[in-house]
């Protein structure tokens, strides 16, 4: 019992962290550990690994490789697409890493016209299919490595062949011997709902009757509200990767449509905490009814023998409560989390929620192209910069910097920007702890295993935080190169060559070719009118279809402006400064959110039915 109630505190500290770097554009999201993924990636890498430690062929070490990007190009989505995506990095992969070591077999200026070619056809080409973006952008890797081992023709050949056996045998690990259930990310997507909710409301049962901390400005103001929006528009993008017909996924749209309302009903009663609405009493019974409702959605995911009895069982509960109430807008939160069990409870209804598509998954491949065009030549041309930063610097593993510089370079400046400072310290502190390891391990069967290990770690962690992600990574790198192609200083070259590549991702996306986005002004501005629309929609009586779009919208904004406030570590912010004007227009957009939600929830129990 200790044992569970120290990981269910470290589990709440893990959360509380993640709140605060999602307001920052760092992800941490604990929920997303992924152990099975992990072992069958250690069993993907282990066989290539030991042919190549046992014959001590180094070209070997792309079947390595190849056999770990593969694992780390399966995406969430159905099997059939899952298969062409794999298909495609296999076998495009198998093409790019001949070419490129063939071609930059040629001199320096073989290799200069190689790597930015590979990398913007790799880029564009992937965009040919739907959800190709990390198809694309673990092609372009295997393009600037395969440029970094310039071999003739035979020996590129055989490189080639390694990576197409390395990367054959993890398709089929993946799509044949060892299947995992493709709808687990959408699980795992709708647990960090719950989870996040389930802070929400916890924080709202300790308050009491005390003073809520959202009832002054803070610098995390409203962050439940934000954490629940991105973690529900997070399974509202998974759940686009799958088939529209299917059955199944109507069941995930329904569970969708039911933590849409909840979320609903918990800002409303946030915000009657935050304004002291209602009778305290009413308010402290009304929050412990969310777990309720948040336990039938647990049972929901997880699929739980006799949810139905459970679900009814919950319903009978709510309506006491309901019961005994007398503040509207409270008895309207009740009211939907009755309705967000009656959903769960209907198996067979159609789905009621509009989640607008979001634009990269609506479009066909002309648009696709389109959008690809300006990272495939931001790319190509960072290629080129780092290319000639190595060679003046006499860099050892140049293609380790271009490889930081493709992964780092993956949106406009804030993605650029959190990703260059997780990748920095990612690297130094995996170079730094296989530095220690190396100086103390030193045989090949301890350092085969360690790296087995590792990279079961990479992929497991690969969804939870991206800097724990990198540190393994850089570990894994590290060992294989030390074990198929020793040399002096290979760990301090990779810590130094991410640092490069990564800080030219963030020169390229700020100085060749700007993309800051709006000023934050006009975010704000944006910001605010979107949730006085959601408050006009309530007030003037819109069908309810029309008021989820609205609050949906209104959140967004929400969250983009927060976010937008730690652009680049906050340099806009404290350039343009922040008036008081600002400051109280940041706070009257979760006001309005809040305010919309009571009415919307009074006019649940007070408006005609024709309205609902």
């Amino acid at each position: 019992m200790t044992w569970r109630l120290s990981a269910n505190a470290l589990a709440r500290r893990a959360r509380w962290a993640a709140r605060r770097l999602e307001l920052r554009a760092f992800g941490l999201t604990p929920e997303q550990f992924n152990a099975e993924e992990g072992f069958r990636a250690a069993l993907a890498v282990g066989p290539p690994l030991a042919l190549a430690v046992v014959t001590g062929h180094a070209w070997l070490g792309w079947a390595v490789f190849a056999a770990f990007w593969t694992c780390l190009c399966d995406a969430p989505g159905p099997d059939d697409r899952r298969r062409r995506l794999l298909a495609a990095f296999v076998l495009g992969g198998t093409v790019i890493a001949f070419t490129g070591s063939w071609t930059a077999s040629f001199g320096v200026t073989g290799a200069l016209m190689a790597g930015p070619a590979l990398v913007f056809c790799a880029v564009m080409g992937a965009a040919a299919l739907p959800h190709g973006g990390l198809l694309g952008t673990l092609l372009a890797v295997v393009a600037v490595v395969a440029v970094g081992f310039p071999h003739p023709a035979q020996l590129a050949a055989m490189q080639a062949l390694a990576y197409l056996a390395g990367g054959a045998w993890a398709f089929l690990l993946i799509t044949l011997f060892w299947r995992i259930d493709p709808a687990l990310p959408l699980r795992r997507n709708a647990t960090v709902i719950i989870a996040r909710m389930a802070d929400m409301v916890g924080d709202l049962i300790a308050i009491g009757d005390s003073t809520h901390r959202d009832a002054e400005w803070h610098s995390e103001y409203g962050e439940h509200r934000r954490a629940v929006r991105l973690a529900i528009e997070g399974l509202a993008s998974s759940l686009e990767r799958y088939p529209a017909a299917t059955e199944d996924r109507q069941a995930w749209r329904r569970l969708l449509d039911a933590f849409e309302t909840m979320f609903s009903a918990l800002i409303a009663l946030d915000h009657a905490h935050i304004h002291r609405l209602g009778p305290a009493t009413e308010r402290r019974a009304a929050a412990p009814a969310f777990r309720i409702a948040l336990a039938a959605c647990r049972l929901t995911v997880h699929r739980r023998d006799r949810i139905e009895a459970l679900l009814r069982r919950g319903i009978h509960r709510l309506e006491r409560l309901r019961r005994s109430l007398t503040y509207e807008p409270i008895i309207g939160c009740i009211v939907a989390l009755e309705d967000t069990l009656g959903t769960l409870n209907r198996p067979t209804a159609p789905y009621a929620l509009r989640v607008p598509v979001p634009d990269g998954l609506r479009s066909g491949w002309r648009e696709r192209f389109r959008r690809q065009l300006r990272p495939a030549l931001l790319q190509s041309a960072g290629v080129v910069g780092v290319y000639y930063v190595a060679f003046v610097f006499q860099l050892g593993y140049p293609y380790w910097a271009t490889m930081a510089l493709i992964v780092v370079l993956q949106g406009g400046a804030r993605v650029t920007w959190t990703r260059c400072l997780e990748r920095i310290i990612g690297s130094l502190l995996g170079g730094l702890f296989v530095l220690v390891l190396l100086h103390f391990v030193g045989v090949v069967f301890v350092l085969s295993a360690l790296a087995i290990l590792l990279a079961a770690a990479s992929i497991a962690l690969r969804s939870v935080n991206y800097t724990l992600f990198v540190v393994f990574l850089t570990m894994l790198f590290i060992t294989v190169t030390e074990m198929l192609q020793p040399g002096a200083g290979v760990a301090s070259a990779r810590m130094v060559d991410n640092v490069i590549g990564s800080l030219a991702a963030l020169v390229a996306v700020l100085v060749l070719w700007p993309d800051l986005g709006p000023p934050l002004r006009e975010r704000l501005a944006k910001g605010y009118e979107t949730n006085r629309a959601y408050l006009d929609a309530v007030a003037t009586g819109k069908p309810r279809a029309e008021i989820s779009d609205a609050r949906r919208a209104a959140g967004l904004a929400s969250v983009e402006v927060e976010t937008a406030l730690h652009d680049l570590g906050g340099l806009p912010r404290r350039w343009h400064g922040l008036s008081e004007t600002d400051v109280s227009s940041l706070r009257d957009m979760r006001e309005l959110a809040g305010e919309a939600a009571c009415a919307w929830h009074k006019r649940l129990v007070c408006g005609p039915e024709g309205e609902l």
